[in-house]
């Protein structure tokens, strides 16, 4: 489907992976799932069990190596304290450098669960592995994809999906093919800029195309790229083409989209997509180069293993 012209909004930051996984927006589509000496830590009343004594009373998440405490027992993460200011957060002791060697060895000898078992995670890892599979864990929430300003929602993909349609306005299509007219009035003095994003539904899966100026270097330049939504083992099952041309000119790129659990920015910055220097789409976009008139066409389409020969086939969708 052609368009017309796409919104042009202000481009930003794509959010860092690892901290937006933590985010406090999380959506899944279903409900889920005084004294001389150190002493011992003090073990509340209200706690049922040893994973409570090891959540920090600061940030509440849990402790790893080094755990602190202070004269009195109390303890906390390396990271909170500093920003206590080494003073105790619980009796405002100073915190000075005795580490919870007892804790720390407790911690050893837990195996826990993947904090998304409740997303279907089945995983029981020792203590100090769980929070190395977390990170890279295939059950975690997606952060939302959409790059035209900062988003702090994450979710499961069917949220995202609705998710951008209700609060982004995205432009939403069904096929594997597609054919987009980006506009810009002015170009020149537009250096860095993020186009609505246009969500694709192909194969029962979703793609996000995207469509940004910035600079590399001191060039200006365009770049279209394609993100899959879903995880970087099933992107690799896909591939895409973008073409542009008019004039006699004509660009191509042929690729594997990117998961979206790369950000935005970390695709954009890797040059993994088509590139058009900025007087090269003005020269394409005809007239007297003042305007941005840019058609971009692709494809999409999924790999397929010939049962004969082994050799990967393209499964063209129509």
């Amino acid at each position: 489907m052609e368009l017309d012209s796409i919104e042009c909004v202000s481009s930003s930051d794509g959010m860092d992976e690892e901290k937006a996984a933590a985010a406090l927006h999380y959506h899944p589509s279903s409900k889920p799932h005084g004294g001389g000496g150190v002493v011992k830590p003090r073990i509340s009343p209200a706690s049922t069990g040893v994973h409570e004594l090891l959540e920090c009373p600061v940030c509440t998440n849990s402790m790893y190596p080094p755990i602190h405490q202070c004269l009195n027992g109390h303890t906390l993460c390396s990271e909170c304290k500093t920003r206590v200011h080494n003073r105790c957060p619980t009796c405002r002791q100073e915190l000075g450098d005795i580490r919870c060697l007892a804790l720390e060895k407790v911690a050893e000898s837990l195996e826990l669960a993947c904090k998304y078992s409740s997303l279907g995670c089945p995983e029981i890892y020792p203590y100090y592995s769980k929070l190395k599979h977390e990170a890279q864990c295939n059950f975690r929430p997606y952060n939302c994809p959409y790059a035209g300003s900062e988003c702090s929602v994450v979710g499961d993909i069917p949220f995202l999906v609705t998710h951008l349609q209700d609060n982004h306005k995205v432009d939403m299509h069904s096929g594997c093919t597609f054919n987009h007219r980006y506009v810009k009035s002015n170009p020149r003095e537009v250096e860095n800029a993020t186009w609505m994003l246009t969500v694709f539904n192909c194969f029962g899966q979703y793609f996000c195309l995207h469509f940004e100026a910035f600079q590399i270097g001191m060039a200006p330049v365009y770049m279209a790229f394609l993100r899959f939504m879903g995880d970087e083992n099933e992107a690799r099952n896909f591939c895409y083409s973008l073409e542009v041309g008019a004039n006699g000119r004509k660009l191509i790129w042929e690729g594997t989209p990117r998961s979206i659990r790369d950000s935005h920015r970390k695709v954009r910055d890797s040059h993994d997509g088509l590139i058009i220097q900025r007087n090269m789409a003005l020269f394409i976009s005809g007239g007297d180069r003042k305007e941005l008139k840019l058609r971009v066409t692709g494809r999409i389409w999924k790999e397929q293993q010939d049962p004969d020969s082994g050799v990967c086939i393209p499964n063209l969708c129509h």
